[in-house]
């Protein structure tokens, strides 16, 4: 697999007692092309080459391409192809490395360290890195428009993509800056700002994947197997952040490539803080039964998917 650079890097994908070969095999399959596709939709774009470079190094720099593998997946649950997928997986994996970026800024998390690497606005610059963002958030939607070639999925697409963006922002917002009613449990909170911040996202992966599936066989968008990868979607989102919780607070920052204990440092809530451990592990194996029960009507052609849902709950990083 070659990077803007033209060097091999290998798949950031943790090999440990959780993961055998199957789940391994689920994950890496698409991201070759994924990555391809990334790679050669960014490099025909007409932008300077420092910012070209900026946004390939936190575009192509290693991460497991869940979102775009899960769009990929969800295309083939519905009786369509992976590869027509892949203008959804851009378009997420974008907006997933739009948000990093500016995530990690000094005004935001301040972070130095993203998998396993200096951050960008440490690698290049504070203001190349928040131009490089902003760039990528418009690439999302420039991918869909000029690679989907029927003018109303892309208008859909784009869409969901909007919503899926618009709900990660204004998670991101309640979690670092407030704005919930007060009278509002805590749980009710964390579930709002997970619902949002992580899961909106995923949620847009999985939907816009199987649109682009259901176009492939000629079906309608209405049609019962978007509603049942929806549902999937829903779980493991919001199952995906609670685990992200608890590792951030039982992992390392080697284990995790980037550094640990930072939401506990930072005051934000989390499901182990308000729950306690043993509880946010437990909401995990009912969200994973969840996901596995939305996909019961999709059968074999969803066994990707349930493949992933169960390694999201075992994750180590």
């Amino acid at each position: 697999m070659q990077t803007a650079q033209g060097t091999t890097r290998p798949l950031q994908v943790e090999v440990g007692v959780e993961m055998n070969t199957k789940v391994r095999d689920v994950l890496v399959r698409p991201v070759a092309e994924v990555d391809g596709y990334l790679h050669g939709f960014v490099s025909s774009l007409p932008i300077p080459d420092n910012l070209r470079e900026a946004v390939q190094y936190a575009l192509l720099g290693g991460g497991k391409r869940l979102r775009p593998v899960l769009a990929w997946y969800s295309a083939e649950a519905v009786g369509g192809t992976g590869q027509s997928s892949l203008p959804a997986g851009a378009a997420v994996e974008l907006v997933h490395a739009f948000s990093l970026v500016h995530d990690d800024l000094p005004a935001m998390d301040d972070d130095d360290l993203r998998r396993g690497r200096p951050t960008l606005h440490r690698a290049f610059n504070e203001a190349m890195a928040i131009l490089a963002g902003d760039a990528k958030l418009n690439f999302a939607f420039q991918v869909l428009v000029e690679r989907v070639h029927d003018p109303l999925v892309a208008s859909s697409l784009v869409r969901e993509l909007a919503i899926g963006t618009g709900g990660m922002i204004a998670g991101q917002v309640y979690d670092t800056l407030g704005g919930m009613p007060e009278t509002m449990a805590a749980e009710e909170k964390l579930k709002c700002i997970h619902n949002n911040k992580t899961g909106a996202l995923i949620r847009a992966s999985c939907r816009m994947g199987a649109m682009l599936g259901l176009m492939d066989t000629g079906r309608a968008q209405g049609d019962q197997r978007l509603v049942a990868v929806t549902a999937y979607a829903d779980a493991i989102g919001l199952m995906f952040q609670i685990v992200d919780d608890i590792l951030d607070v039982t992992q390392t920052t080697e284990q995790l490539g980037k550094k640990s204990g930072k939401d506990q440092d930072a005051g934000k809530m989390t499901y182990p803080g308000v729950l306690g451990l043993a509880a946010a592990n437990k909401r995990v194996d009912d969200l994973l039964a969840e996901a596995l029960a939305a996909l019961e009507p999709l059968g074999a052609p969803a066994e990707p998917l349930r493949q992933l849902a169960r390694y999201m709950a075992v994750r180590t990083k």
